[in-house]
């Protein structure tokens, strides 16, 4: 049985998250730790004793999911489940700097003071107001492209995620992003609804962002990885360390491609899925994509024992 370690993205952020994990683990408390020297602030005390908005504010939800699902990556080892188990890692969106940080190819305090710089780069590129996020559901990519391309009108409109065959986002101007939930609607969705996001992310409108992020990563170390890394902006695996860096700079303004991505794994081989971190917001759209995948959540010292269990079955 071949299997993945998928790393969620943005929207699983949750007040509390990852503390059981460092109460129970020496291992992942040295995480959040790193993370907080890495910063210079102790972003674990917002996670477990701040408030949700100001967790969920781009540029502390980035670094706060990737710490706890590193942490939980480094529980799971603790118990002697290690990146040996996988044959690949994939994350959505943010979640790919999580993965590339699981299997080496950047270093933790780099990847925390990176998802600080890229979630304040993705929040200063557009004015607040001026952009927006749309979730179209029950229409399938092609479908959500057509509606994007109609409603720009002249102005950005994109379609930024396909996250599973019955849910894609679209991103751009909010002007844009309201035209394309009424052409959606027209053209049999079955609900479009606004998204409750701070920025257009994943859209033309976010260039600013990748120029910033193209100097930031161009001053760290990226590492060969230690297992394929599949890669949002082109749905296969990716392993030499220069074009990791390019494709993290495309990623910016790219669409999250994680429905092919998940049936890319699922080609080569892949049927069970370990989401590692918050949420289970990837395995339930890992089930939608490939029917008879089998997908397990771990962010919880629960999880992690009952992963172990399995594992050793």
């Amino acid at each position: 049985m071949s299997r993945a370690f998928v790393f969620p993205g943005q929207g699983a952020q949750t007040l509390g998250m990852g503390r059981a994990l460092a109460e129970a683990y020496p291992a992942a408390r040295a995480v959040f730790d790193e993370v907080d020297d890495a910063l210079g602030e102790k972003l674990s005390r917002l996670i477990w004793e701040g408030d949700q908005e100001t967790l969920t504010m781009t540029q502390n939800a980035q670094p706060a999911l990737m710490a706890t699902s590193m942490a939980a990556l480094r529980a799971l080892e603790a118990e002697g489940l290690g990146l040996d188990m996988a044959s690949f890692v994939a994350g959505h969106s943010l979640g790919e700097y999580s993965a590339l940080c699981a299997v080496g190819s950047l270093g933790l305090a780099d990847t925390a003071r990176l998802l600080r710089i890229r979630g304040k780069a993705m929040q200063e590129a557009v004015p607040v107001g001026v952009g927006a996020m749309a979730a179209l559901l029950g229409l399938d990519f092609a479908t959500a492209t057509e509606v994007a391309a109609e409603a720009a009108q002249g102005q950005v409109c994109q379609a930024a995620n396909d996250n599973d065959p019955m849910q894609v986002v679209v991103s751009g101007h909010r002007e844009a992003v309201e035209r394309a939930l009424e052409i959606a609607k027209a053209r049999g969705a079955k609900r479009a609804l606004l998204l409750p996001v701070s920025a257009p992310f994943h859209c033309a409108l976010m260039q600013p962002a990748a120029a910033v992020m193209s100097e930031a990563l161009a001053g760290v170390v990226i590492s060969a990885p230690a297992l394929p890394v599949v890669v949002n902006v082109r749905a296969e695996a990716v392993t030499e360390p220069d074009r990791i860096r390019a494709l993290l700079v495309a990623q910016v303004t790219g669409s999250v491609r994680w429905r092919e991505s998940v049936l890319w794994m699922q080609g080569a081989g892949v049927t069970e899925y370990w989401e590692i971190g918050a949420g289970k917001a990837l395995s339930g759209m890992i089930k939608r994509i490939t029917e008879g995948a089998v997908t397990r959540a771990v962010g919880t010292p629960e999880d992690v024992k009952s992963a172990k269990e399995v594992a050793h079955v």
